[in-house]
């Protein structure tokens, strides 16, 4: 049910991208050597603000889990995870172990795409025309060793702080969930705020709930991996600009609506989001539960940490966000 007539010109994918990184661009806003883009935004102020929200000390994990089960499908290599037992209990029982006086135990490893779930996109994720975040050469940021500028390491310390719950499905959709094709605008977002009674502005980290992840489960994973999808209008470049949110994440694959407003286009509001504002991007969250429980008691900000793995120079990260009320 895509709406293009939410953009101006549904063909000019070129000149919309060109026109918003323009518009939204905060290259050198922290210097030629910045690597943490609107991270900068969650400074220590915004810290103790997050902190002071916790209130009843419940909390929440944002996170799907990491199995096989899980709904990729091995588009551009991206696979579920596979785990692999290295010892087990049967190895100590048997005593094959080689340990002295009894002791056994066991160990174990994954493998799998950083991006398969739960996950941030880094600064170094997304490129436009060869240019990544703050107008640096792409061939000079990313190459085959990995990020070698703004690699996902340099955040680790610092994604803590208030975090904002927009639940747009109950808001603005039916039964809690909106449809696939659904462009979440500014307006939407602005409505959803003033429903919860909750502002979003600076240093905040900002969890939009479409529902979507909730219609996978309920009617299995499907095409919830890079199909149709409620998401982010492309309009939206500007208020994510303007807001100086420090990041943003939903419950879907791509945080952007599919299809993309635009024809022929793939991804727009990453190209101007990333490489452009600098902004840090989550996909795949789960915030059912959270959501449920801002319902009952009406609040809709708390204290949220997560950090993302700091693995040298990778461009995303698995997390495991939790919100505390």
């Amino acid at each position: 049910m895509i709406d293009r007539t939410t953009v101006p010109d549904a063909k000019d994918v070129e000149g919309a991208v060109a026109e918003a990184a323009k518009s939204c661009s905060n290259w050198g806003r922290w210097g030629d050597d910045d690597v943490l883009g609107t991270l900068n935004f969650l400074d220590e102020a915004k810290r103790r603000e997050g902190a002071a929200l916790v209130r009843r000390g419940v909390s929440f994990s944002l996170s799907q889990r990491f199995d096989m089960d899980g709904p990729q499908k091995g588009w551009r290599r991206r696979t579920n995870p596979v785990h692999t037992m290295l010892d087990t209990g049967t190895d100590a029982a048997l005593g094959n172990q080689g340990f002295p006086h009894g002791f056994g135990g066991a160990d174990d490893v994954i493998s799998m795409p950083l991006q398969c779930s739960t996950q941030w996109d880094g600064l170094g994720h997304i490129f436009d025309h060869g240019r990544a975040w703050n107008g640096r050469p792409a061939e000079q940021v990313v190459t085959s060793d990995g990020d070698l500028v703004t690699g996902i390491e340099h955040m680790a310390p610092y994604v803590a702080g208030r975090g904002v719950l927009l639940d747009v499905g109950h808001v603005i959709g039916e039964d809690g969930e909106l449809p696939d094709g659904f462009a979440v605008t500014e307006e939407h977002l602005a409505a959803t705020a003033e429903a919860h009674g909750v502002r979003v502005g600076r240093g905040d980290i900002v969890v939009v709930r479409t529902g979507r992840l909730a219609r996978a489960r309920r009617e299995g994973w499907g095409e919830y991996a890079g199909g149709d999808a409620p998401g982010l209008s492309f309009t939206t470049a500007d208020w994510l600009h303007r807001t100086e949110i420090a990041a943003i994440a939903t419950d879907t694959w791509g945080f952007e609506v599919r299809p993309n407003e635009f024809e022929r286009a793939f991804q727009p509001l990453h190209q101007v989001a990333i490489p452009h504002i600098g902004l840090l991007i989550g996909e795949m969250w789960d915030p059912d539960a959270l959501a449920e429980d801002c319902a009952a008691d009406g609040v809709y900000e708390f204290w949220l940490t997560a950090a993302p793995l700091p693995i040298t120079g990778a461009v995303g990260s698995p997390v495991n966000p939790v919100a505390v009320k």
